[in-house]
């Protein structure tokens, strides 16, 4: 029963299991239930947060996929991604949690759908490739198209030359209006980077998120009391992030890999 029961919900939690089968005249523990559940490869997680994705979403990213899946590692060690983030001053953003099995973190019943962009905060932007972290600044104010280009000039440009990017060297941004107006698209095929075709709702397939989330947990550890303090510490750790493992996020979590069958879910993700 208690596994059939977090099976169907797993936001099931280990107080309503226990009255459930209180109620059926069964009398066991919290613990008791947790070593169930442990022993069926079910284990609590925060349920993860992703984007709301509607059915031309689903299809965009199964294109995407199938473009893109057997590409060599080496094309994707040329990719420089790029995202902005928002880190809190206190605290991490409300959690759920799921009681799930390995590798299923992003099955529909596991995750908490979020919409794009919505106590003090700042807003980074940052980029990386395989050969290591790029530049990472604070967004003052609300980004228009001048200003990302402005960006891109003082930052992108500096970043690939000291990266070493090869020629054919490849720009990944999203789809927002700044990133796709005429102006930035000419400014990129002026420099001569390509742009990776990307889909919308996507920035689970980015592999720049896993370093957002590691540069978020870093942050949190130290505890910053201001926002001055916010965006010292911010710069201080994302400059601790080693080349290493900016290659392996560039190898191992790029797109193709992260529609492999056992890290997606189709409908999640639109995985082939």
């Amino acid at each position: 029963m208690i596994t059939r029961t977090v099976s169907k919900n797993p936001r099931t939690t280990r107080g309503d299991l226990v009255n459930d089968l209180q109620r059926a005249g069964t009398k066991v523990t919290k613990a008791t239930i947790s070593n169930t559940l442990r022993h069926q490869g079910l284990k609590s997680c925060s349920a993860r947060r992703v984007p709301l994705l509607k059915p031309v979403h689903v299809q965009a990213r199964l294109k995407f996929a199938r473009e893109h899946l057997d590409d060599p590692e080496e094309d994707w060690e040329n990719v420089i991604w790029s995202n902005e983030t928002k880190i809190e001053l206190f605290g991490k953003n409300s959690t759920r949690r799921v009681w799930r099995r390995k590798n299923a973190e992003l099955h529909p019943k596991n995750t908490i759908p979020t919409v794009k962009h919505g106590g003090g905060n700042i807003m980074l932007w940052g980029c990386f490739s395989a050969k290591g972290p790029g530049p990472l600044i604070r967004v003052k104010k609300r980004m228009n198209g001048a200003m990302y280009r402005e960006i891109l000039s003082d930052k992108l440009l500096p970043s690939a030359r000291a990266l070493k990017m090869k020629r054919g060297r490849v720009f990944q941004h999203d789809n927002e209006p700044k990133h796709t107006a005429r102006a930035t698209k000419e400014w990129l095929r002026k420099k001569h980077f390509k742009v990776l075709e990307w889909p919308s709702q996507s920035p689970d397939l980015n592999p720049i998120e896993n370093l957002w989330r590691e540069l978020k947990v870093r942050v949190a550890q130290r505890q910053p009391q201001n926002i001055t303090a916010l965006e010292e510490i911010c710069m201080e750790e994302w400059a601790k992030i080693p080349a290493t493992e900016t290659q392996e996020g560039a190898q191992e979590d790029v797109p193709a890999h992260n529609f492999s069958p056992k890290k997606r879910n189709i409908q999640q993700s639109g995985q082939l």
